[in-house]
Formats: structure tokens, sequence, C-alpha cells
């Protein structure tokens, strides 16, 4: 009787929602745009010249709308856009008019970092679903840009490459653009005989402000993106032929470390590995990756972030390839996988597939060591097991068109008597245009080694919190109370949020409650034991005269309690951004909070009577213009109340990062970042913390460079002015890297390095290099 009743409830559901979604899908969109893909077996030739005789045969589009800052209004300069197809690549060109074309902004780059340049090229959605798109632009020079829009996120990833084929030519009246996108980079339905595609042709043009055009009218006052793409169709009888994709690769390096100590002796490690990654589409819907004791150690270093004064873990971006491959179909609201979470696996394994409205990702993979964080109320640190450890992940999600999506995603991480497990369920119904609502609900189940919490231990005689001391003598903190649990442990997270995005404005509520034993160990959730709730929006002016054509006023409001009721924060804050010439935006705003400091007595997770609250005010700015096109500027700051986290008193804080990005020449340019922040308690300065972050690139050719980076940090403190353990009044690091690169697509790579790392403290002052490598990288990406 159960059966039967679910069974009525389901099938009256998707009744109710399959018209209203199959109806919608692109509703409208065939009249406003679309284009007919012929199918021509004659390869054009990828040389930005455009004067092979089969574009004449092409199928022809124009840019005719300028979609920003303009609303829909007449393009200022032409665009020719043409496509066609052979059975295996998708071929498309443009002719990009100037007037002006001694203003275009063009430069040899490396691969992705082409914004801020005049820039053309294609959005397609390959299900047609309003789900995902692949996005490909090209520079008047051939330098190329892909990324994934993900719709369901609002996100957009350039980590993702694919290997595809463009040139650029310069002309007397503007720029050519060839591309050739081979059916391999796409997942799509082969069944079909004549694809339907969403599409949009866009061209960036930066002058004094920053214009885009299209093939068709974007609608401000719809809260879809890819929902508003035009309709490609043809590509009859596409294939991807064997789709088969092999990547051996030899990595050597030399590298040797030693403590900082005078005299110390360096010791040696040599390591040489073969490895071999695996791409295979299986049918244009379905792939499979596959790697083989891979060399997943980044050829790029990390942007440096300043760690003082924060309780939480700091977060960085993935870009490894093997798992950026279709990362999105693993993609929740919630960041319930990030796989740098797997740091030094020797094998892994991973399946996505898109059929119709289903969507299957899997992903299996081990890891030589075991990190993860441990996540609390008021700050979380990184826990690690010394075991190999098993990762595993899976998600299916139904997409009725493209107003209702519903999915499912489970992970698990375990090593010996460790193990977490995660199960969410999530969706998004799209009831409007304008109106969204986005729910998730997950549930963790984890079991911590008996001694795991003892890594977490402060010692009551340790001269630097959170430093490893016997059981015996281990004084409580949030962390080793949050890790020191017997037996399996379970808790959930449930979070659900509208939001009204009209053209003029935008309103949003979100709610959003984790449980203090809930667990993501394969994602990064780094607070739990939280409730909170969130409202706020904002209104939208675009004048069509004036310094600025857009310009937003807005504000939010939010309250987080912990499980217990007590309140954590209460937050109010209000902002305006401002965007227009000198492709200048600039944003500005106030926040005032309630919060609470660090627990008097860190043996209790209680918050009433075991913590102080402060009341914090604090300003804040961010700018960023390209005035010129060799020159860009970027300044975030912020100054007001701060907690002083280390004895839990109310500070004043300042905070400056200005970046300065300037292009010398063509090929050769130089970024510049600084970090600042001061902290001042009643007594006078407690600390004052510099990182320095330089960049310089000279990009030989779009496939060579050399780049240069250093990064150095320089942290003074004020040990008598701190209250409960007593500091280094110095600490500084210093690390570099020389790299010369030949990248013939992003997978076939030729690297050459040198990197290094210094350091000193109050113990050993003076630099002193304690690390240093030497690396080389040779890969090759066959495709069969």
């Amino acid at each position: 009787m159960t059966h039967k009743k679910t069974s009525l409830w389901r099938r009256t559901l998707l009744a109710g929602l399959l018209p209203l979604a199959a109806s919608s899908a692109h509703a409208g969109l065939d009249s406003q745009f679309s284009i007919q893909i012929p199918t021509i077996e004659t390869a054009a030739n990828i040389d930005g010249e455009l004067d092979d005789a089969v574009w004449a045969k092409a199928g022809r589009a124009s840019l005719t709308y300028e979609t920003r800052p303009s609303e829909n209004g007449p393009a200022p300069v032409a665009t020719e856009a043409f496509i066609y197809a052979s059975k295996d690549t998708l071929y498309v060109a443009f002719e990009a008019k100037d007037p002006n074309p001694d203003e275009m902004r063009a430069h040899l780059r490396a691969r992705d970092d082409v914004w801020g340049d005049d820039l053309i090229g294609i959005k397609l959605d390959t299900f047609n679903s309003a789900k995902l798109a692949y996005q490909f632009f090209v520079n008047p020079l051939g330098v190329q840009l892909d990324s994934i829009e993900n719709e369901l996120t609002k996100q957009e990833s350039a980590a993702w490459d694919g290997i595809w084929y463009s040139a650029g030519t310069r002309t007397a009246t503007g720029y050519r653009v060839e591309m050739a996108l081979p059916l391999t980079l796409f997942s799509f339905d082969s069944d079909k005989d004549e694809q339907e595609w969403g599409i949009e042709l866009i061209r960036f043009y930066p002058r004094n402000e920053d214009m885009r055009f299209s093939t068709h009218k974007i609608a401000r006052d719809n809260n879809c993106q890819l929902c508003q793409l035009g309709v490609a169709r043809g590509l009859e009888q596409a294939e991807q032929g064997k789709g088969i994709q092999l990547t051996p690769s030899l990595v050597a390096k030399g590298h040797r470390s030693r403590g900082p100590e005078d005299g110390a002796k360096w010791q040696d490690e040599k390591d040489l590995d073969p490895g071999l990654d695996m791409r295979w589409a299986v049918t244009p819907s379905t792939l499979v990756n596959a790697t083989l004791n891979p060399d997943f150690s980044q050829v790029e270093a990390d942007a440096g972030q300043l760690d003082v004064n924060t309780t939480f873990a700091l977060f960085y971006d993935e870009k490894r390839a093997f798992f950026l491959d279709n990362k999105d179909y693993f993609d929740t609201r919630i960041n319930l996988l990030h796989t740098r979470n797997i740091a030094d696996p020797d094998y892994g394994l991973k399946l996505t597939s898109k059929t119709d409205q289903h969507t299957f990702a899997l992903l299996g993979s081990n890891d030589t060591q075991t990190h993860f964080l441990v996540p609390g109320n008021l700050g979380s640190g990184i826990g690690s097991i010394d075991k190999e450890s098993i990762n595993l992940a899976g998600r299916y999600r139904f997409d009725a068109g493209n107003h209702f999506a519903l999915g499912g995603l489970v992970t698990t991480k375990s090593a010996g008597d460790y193990h977490n497990t995660v199960a969410s369920v999530d969706l998004k119904y799209q009831l409007t245009e304008q109106d969204a609502v986005i729910a998730q609900v997950v549930a963790s189940d984890t079991r911590y080694p008996e001694d795991f919490f003892q890594q977490f231990c402060r010692g009551e005689d340790c001269s630097e919190p959170d430093s490893a001391c016997a059981p015996g003598n281990c004084a409580l903190n949030e962390r080793v109370l949050r890790s020191r649990k017997q037996d399996s442990f379970g808790d959930r997270l449930f979070n659900i949020k509208y939001e009204h995005n009209d053209r003029n404005y935008y309103l949003f509520a979100d709610y959003i409650d984790i449980g203090e034993d809930f667990r993501a160990d394969l994602g990064f959730v780094d607070k739990v034991d939280f409730r909170k709730f969130t409202t706020g929006g904002n209104y939208v002016w675009y004048p069509e005269s004036g310094p600025f054509n857009k310009i937003k006023l807005g504000g939010d409001w939010d309250r987080t309690l912990n499980q217990a009721g007590e309140q954590l924060e209460q937050e109010l804050e209000g902002f305006l951004e401002l965007q227009g010439g000198w492709q200048s935006y600039l944003a500005m705003g106030w926040v005032n909070r309630d919060r609470v400091g660090p627990r008097l007595d860190g043996s209790k997770l209680a918050i009433e009577g075991n913590t102080r609250e402060f009341n914090e005010t604090q300003y804040w700015f961010y700018g960023n213009m390209s005035p010129l096109t060799w020159f860009t500027a970027q300044l975030d700051s912020a100054f007001g109340d701060e907690i002083d986290q280390a004895n839990n008193r109310l500070g004043r804080k300042l905070y400056l990062n200005p970046t300065l990005t300037l292009r010398l020449t063509e090929g050769l340019s130089l970024k510049i970042a600084h970090t600042f922040q001061t902290l001042d308690v009643d007594e006078g300065r407690l600390f004052t913390a510099n990182l320095s972050d330089l960049r310089l690139n000279w990009q030989l050719s779009i496939e060579s460079f050399i780049r240069l980076s250093a990064i150095y940090t320089h942290v003074k403190r004020e040990p008598s002015r701190y209250l409960y353990f007593t500091p280094d009044r110095l600490s500084q690091q210093l690390g570099t890297e020389l790299l010369y690169g030949y990248k013939l697509n992003p997978f076939s790579v030729f690297y050459l390095g040198y990197s290094d790392a210094m350091s000193a403290d109050d113990s050993f002052p003076g630099l002193s290099r304690t690390d240093q490598t030497v690396f080389m990288k040779l890969s090759y990406a066959w495709a069969l």
C-alpha cells in the first residue's frame, strides 16, 4: 500500500513538472535567435585568415546587440560569425570590425589569462538543458580561454581545459579569429539524428567601458542566464571517433632540505616518476578518466595568503586536470567535494555521463596521505592520519527541463579505523523567470581513531598554540573537543534559499542549519554547530549618461546561533557598487556586528558565560580599474574594529591589499600584489604583517614562457602585549620559483624549473635557505 501511494505521488509530481519544464526550456528563444549549422566534410585551415572557400558555405550570424553596459542596444561595431561542422569537429570563425584598431587590447599571455583583452568566442549548452555550458574565447593574437559555466552554482570555472585549435590575426579594420573545436571536447546525445544545442556568440570590446556584444538579447529580469541561449541545429551524424586520449608523463625531481640552524646538513632526495593519464569518451555523453602514478605537483604556486588573527582554515582552488574534467557534474551549492583533500594519489578513476534528463558521476581514488578539516563554530583546523585513505564520490541529478533539478551525492573517505560518509539530496526549482528556490539536506557518519584528538592538544607549558603535547598535558580547546569522539557519530545539514532577481532589484532569504557532529571530510565545510538566517537585497540603476553605467545599493541582516540557541553573531551591513568609465568597478560598505570571541574555558563548548561578546564596526572599499591597455590597478581594503583572537579583546584593524598589473610589452607582464595588515590594542601595536607576491611572466610565444615568482611574508609581533603565550617577535618566509614552460596544449607540456624556500624567526634570525628543488616534467597527449 505504501509503495502504491509513493508511486502515485511521484507520478503526480512529475506530471505537473515535466510539461511546465519542457515547454519553458529556452522559452521563446527560437524566435529570438536560431542558427542552422551545416555539415561540410572540408576542414578549414586554422590560420586566422578566413580565406578558405568553405567559409562561404557556413552558417552566418551577426552580433548585433550590446548586452552590457547597454540594455540590448545596437552594437556600435560590426561583428560577423561563421559556423559549420564536419562529423567530428565544429568550426567557428569571426570577422571583428574596429574603427580604431590601434585601441585594441591584445597581449601574449598564458592560456586562460586574457580577461581584459579584446575577446571573441562561443558559448555552447550541448544538452540544451540550461544547466552547464562550455565557453571558448580567443583574443586577436590567438591566445585561448576556455571555461564551464554552471547555472546551479552561478559560477564559471576557467580551471577546466580542453584541446582545441585557434588562430587570430590583426587587420587594418579589426581582427579575425578561427577556431576548430573537436567534438571529443563535448558531452552530447549522439542518438539524435540532428543536434539541438544552446548557443550564444559573444564579443568583449574593452574600451573606456567594458562592452559585451551578442547574437541576441539578454533579459536582465531573468534569473537564469543559460535559459536565454539561442538554439543551434545541425551536426547530423556527429561523432567523436575512438574518443581515446593517452597522456604519458615523466617527472624528475631533485630535492634537498635542512633545518634553519647554522651548519645543518642537507638531506638529499631524488625521484624519477613515470605516469599515465587516460581520457576515454566511451560515447559522446559518457566519459572515463583514469590516472596512474600521477604527478600532482603544481607548476604555479598558489597566491599568497596571510594567516594571522584567523581561526578558520584557508581555502585553495583545485588546479589539477584529472579532477577538473567534468568537475561540475559533482557540484552542489554546499561544497561537499573539494578534491584538494586528495593530496597524493597513486591512482584514480572517474566516470561521468549525461543522457536525456539524467546525469551520473563517479570518482574513486586512493591517497597516500589522509588530511581533512576538523570544523567548529569558532574555528577549524586540518587533521592528519598517517595512513593511506580510499576516497569515493557518486552524484546523480535529474533535470526536468530548466525549471527543476533534483540530485543526490554520496562521498566516503576511509583509512583503517577512520571513516567519513556523507549523503546529500538537493533541488532547485525555478518558480518563475525571476524566482527560484534552492534546498539541500545532508547527513554524515564519522569515526575518528582513538588518539586522533592529541594532535590538537595545547600543553600548559607550550610556547606556541596548538603544538602537540603528551596526552596527560593536553589543555582542551575546540578542536580537541570536536575530535575526541568515541565510536561513530553523525549529524545533518539543512539549507534552503529563496531568491527573486528582477531587472532592478534582488531579494533573498537564506537559512542554513549544520549540526555539531556533522563532518564532510571530502568537502570544504569548515563551520558546524550553528544555525544562520540571512535576508537582504539590492536595487540597481542603469544610468544612460554620466560617469557610471551601473549603480547598485543594497545590504543584508543575519543572525547566527549555535545548536544550543546561544548567539554567535548578529550582523547588519550595507554596500554601494559603481561601474563605469576606465573599465572601473568600485564597491564600498559598512558592517556592524555583535560577535563572540574565543572561549574563556576551552574545556567547554558553551557560549553564554564562556565567551565575551564584542561589537565590531568596520568599513571596507574595493576598487578595480584599467584606464590604459598596459595598466590595471586594484585595491582591497578594510579598517575598523576586529577581535584580537589570540588575546580575547577588541582591537583596531587596518587591511590594505593593492595589486598592480603592468603589461610592459606585448609578451612581458609584471604583477605585484602586497598585503599589509595591522592590529592595534589599547597598549599599542600588536602585530604588523606584510606579504608581497611578485609574478614576472615573459610569454615568448603562445606556446612558451619564462616565469619568475616570489612570495615574501614578514610578520612582526610585540610579545609583551600577548596575554596567554609568547610568540616570536619576528617571522619571515621567502619562496621563489623560476620556470620555463612549453605548452603545446594543456596536456602536452615541457616544464623545467627551480624553487627554494627560506625562513627566519627569533631562534634563527636572518633568512636561511631550508629547501631547494630542481624539477622537470614532460608529457604528451596522444589522440587515438
